[in-house]
């Protein structure tokens, strides 16, 4: 598989602080992976090092073909339309319709092509379920659709992947699904999604690995913790001595 994101050894600085150390990360094309801990844990602080606002100044890094180390400022625009960024307050501006903030967009990213332009913005627009709403302004939007619109947004310059900041943290239950859904349907385009959450009931719905910051650490279920051995095959292989469990309820098993 093709990686997208690639971390290896990362430590993750804020004001001279280490927020997260020996991060070691791999997400493929296409994975949907979920990024979860407490407030302050470093969650933000990971897809600010991933998008390039924090550089890594320890560790190797590259997302979506770019080298983290060695990013030049002005390169930065350029990763950045390989990037699509999902926040949790839309941030849509309010003074254009829907339409002329995607339009805003491309324009700012140099497409010039005004029929390029318009397919485009259909073109996401239909991705989302929106075609019916591109001259509301966004006040005239629920939150949902809101969310729905910063997605078409996100997803304009054909990104490999989305980083989503708790993009389902303003929405009731029933909208949040279909958000979900629809981040689940992107990621079997190829497109991978890396998405930062509180909710939990979320990730028991739709299970997908995880990536959990705790104690400047990031553990990954996608890694075995426990290796589990059947003891009947230990029995049937020869010269191998049987392994004496030692514990208690109080005392966890443990093997020498």
């Amino acid at each position: 598989m093709l990686n997208i994101i690639h971390l290896e050894n990362v430590n993750i600085y804020q004001s001279g602080n280490v927020i997260l150390s020996n991060v070691n990360i791999d997400v493929d094309k296409g994975e949907f992976v979920y990024l979860i801990g407490k407030t302050g844990t470093g969650k933000s602080s990971l897809l600010k090092t991933l998008y390039a606002e924090l550089k890594i100044q320890e560790g190797k890094g590259a997302i979506a073909g770019y080298d983290l180390n060695n990013l030049k400022r002005k390169e930065i625009p350029f990763l950045r339309r390989k990037l699509g960024i999902v926040f949790q307050d839309f941030q849509l501006l309010t003074d254009r319709n829907v339409y002329q903030n995607l339009q805003f967009v491309l324009k700012a990213t140099g497409w010039k092509d005004k029929k390029e332009i318009d397919a485009r913005i259909m073109e996401v627009f239909g991705m989302v379920g929106m075609q019916g709403k591109i001259s509301k302004m966004p006040h005239e939007l629920s939150g949902g659709e809101q969310q729905k619109v910063a997605i078409a947004r996100s997803l304009l310059n054909h990104p490999e992947i989305i980083l989503a900041d708790e993009p389902t943290g303003n929405l009731d239950p029933e909208i949040s699904d279909d958000i979900m859904k629809l981040l689940f349907d992107i990621s079997k385009t190829g497109c991978a999604v890396l998405m930062a959450t509180h909710n939990y009931q979320l990730i028991e719905k739709y299970p997908s690995r995880i990536l959990k910051c705790e104690n400047n650490r990031i553990t990954d279920s996608k890694q075995p913790i426990v290796i589990e051995v059947r003891m009947e095959a230990i029995l049937e292989t020869p010269n191998v001595d049987v392994l004496q469990p030692k514990g208690s309820e109080e005392d966890p098993v443990s093997f020498d």
